[in-house]
């Protein structure tokens, strides 16, 4: 497909001069009189790279880069490429007109190959920098999901260990992502969460299977080593520097808003908001989760305990933000399966 070049210019000669050659090379070429025709064009025609007089009547090159710049941002529009063509040797037009982001400036009047070379090779440049930049973005969509792939075959290893979490740790992650949309949170942040929600429970990889999967009350003894699991995944997943937040959800999802939880006793804002979200995600699943010693518990007990611990178990604000997707699940459906 021919690309694309459009020569703006209120000298009809270096129009029609600049028309003649780039045409002869190859290019589509469309010509325009003034800033205030291009500003109207680029609204919609698709340009491969533009050709700017600086001195102009009405609008100068830079006023016009400056609203065509202003207009890109604002519509979305992807950043058209600008070559300058000016009439001076004159090292103050070209620091403002790099500054505005043009590519480079072209003497006038211009020599056909040199205005040729100069547009070929900067489309050139801008098609191997797209195509490093789609390369880059498709190895980064590679390695995120072969990252995913690993976090959830390590989630499942984690829940294998109790023979009644089967699915917990997905559960989780699904539950805090969902908290985290419904309070704003950017998509980002959300998918954050979500790893952090997947991998709360790693640190149960080192408590004992005996104690983990005992059916009856666990001694104090016992419970103790239970508590061990925050501070030890933590300390797994801090080593991951591609990722450093991953150890926020598992270090805190037991601490309380009120400040009886552990490992560390933290209260209120002194609790990251991941880690709040996770807790929250965390109870909603224990108590809609088949157990050793009972079935799932009720709908309407698991709504009264959120209720019950709003502002001393629970953060409020995301405890809130769970009692309406409970509300919402009228046929009682978010809980483990049979």
């Amino acid at each position: 497909m021919e690309e694309h070049v459009v020569v703006v210019d209120d000298d009809v000669i270096i129009l029609k001069n600049a028309n003649t050659v780039l045409s002869d090379a190859g290019f589509r070429v469309t010509c325009l009189k003034s800033g205030r025709l291009l500003l109207d064009y680029v609204k919609k025609n698709e340009i491969d790279m533009l050709l700017l007089d600086i001195k102009m009547p009405e609008l100068d090159g830079f006023e016009t880069m400056s609203l065509l710049r202003k207009w890109e941002r604002e519509s979305g529009a992807k950043e058209i490429p600008v070559i300058f063509f000016t009439a001076n040797d004159d090292c103050a037009s070209e620091t403002a007109g790099l500054s505005l982001g043009a590519m480079d400036f072209i003497r006038k009047p211009f020599v056909a190959d040199v205005l040729t070379l100069r547009v070929r090779h900067l489309l050139d440049l801008i098609r191997f920098q797209n195509y490093l930049h789609a390369e880059i973005e498709r190895k980064t969509k590679e390695i995120e999901g072969l990252s995913l792939h690993v976090v959830h075959t390590l989630a499942d290893a984690i829940d294998a260990k109790d023979a009644y979490t089967k699915g917990h740790s997905g559960r989780v992650a699904e539950y805090a992502r969902e908290i985290a949309k419904r309070a704003g949170y950017s998509f980002d942040r959300q998918e954050e969460i979500y790893m952090m929600g997947l991998l709360h429970d790693v640190g149960k990889i080192g408590v004992p299977d005996a104690v983990i999967n005992k059916p009856g009350k666990l001694t104090d003894e016992e419970f103790e080593k239970i508590k061990t699991h925050p501070e030890r995944g933590a300390r797994i997943l801090q080593n991951i520097e591609e990722m450093p937040k991953l150890a926020i959800g598992a270090r805190w999802h037991h601490e309380r808003y009120d400040g009886k939880g552990y490992p560390d006793g933290l209260s209120g804002d002194e609790i990251p908001e991941e880690a709040r979200i996770i807790a929250v995600a965390d109870a909603y699943d224990a108590m809609t989760s088949n157990r050793s010693y009972r079935g799932i518990i009720p709908q309407n007990v698991v709504k009264g305990e959120f209720e019950k611990g709003l502002g001393t178990q629970f953060d409020p604000r995301f405890a809130t933000i769970m009692l309406e997707i409970i509300n919402e699940d009228v046929d009682y459906k978010l809980h483990e399966g049979p």
